[in-house]
Formats: C-alpha cells, sequence, structure tokens
C-alpha cells in the first residue's frame, strides 16, 4: 500500500487536507476535507513538487502529455478535474 497526504493553508484562509491511497498496483483513492473554498468548480491537480512556497510549478506529468480533462484521451496524470463546492461550504 502506498499512501501519500497533503495539508493545504494558504494566505486566503483556505485549508483541508487531501488523503492519496493506492492498495498495490490497483488505481489511487482520494478523499480529505476542504475549507474555506467559495461555492463553483475548482481545477484539483498534483503539481510536480510539493514545495509551493515559489509559486506552483508544473502539473505532475511523466508521460508528457497535453493538458486535458481525465476523460480526454490525450491528458496528463496530474490532472485530476474539477471539485465542485456547493452553497452550503464551510
Amino acid at each position: 500500500m502506498v499512501n501519500a497526504m497533503v495539508v493545504l493553508g494558504s494566505n486566503e484562509s483556505v485549508s483541508g487536507t487531501i488523503y492519496f491511497t493506492q492498495e498495490a498496483d490497483g488505481s489511487t483513492t482520494v478523499t480529505g476535507n476542504t475549507y474555506g473554498l467559495k461555492p463553483g468548480l475548482h481545477g484539483f491537480h498534483v503539481h510536480a513538487l510539493g514545495d509551493t512556497t515559489n509559486g506552483c510549478i508544473p502539473h505532475f506529468n511523466l508521460a508528457g502529455k497535453e493538458y486535458g480533462a481525465p476523460e480526454d484521451e490525450n491528458q496528463h496524470a496530474g490532472d485530476l478535474g474539477n471539485v465542485t463546492i456547493g452553497d452550503d461550504a464551510l
């Protein structure tokens, strides 16, 4: 099993924790909580390195593919699509 955790925090009062879990050679499960995001769609992607203190760097993209939605045939592994935040969000 492989596990990773991301702790979100910003100067815009957005916070949360995201967990990535993969069993052996299976698919990866992503779970977690976010706080302070405005209602609507928000892009959800993994960057090449975890430290973004000097700004966001390119998305995780080992295969060198074009940017695209997860359902697109030609898309990179770091682009996980959108997260919808409802009007009742914290």
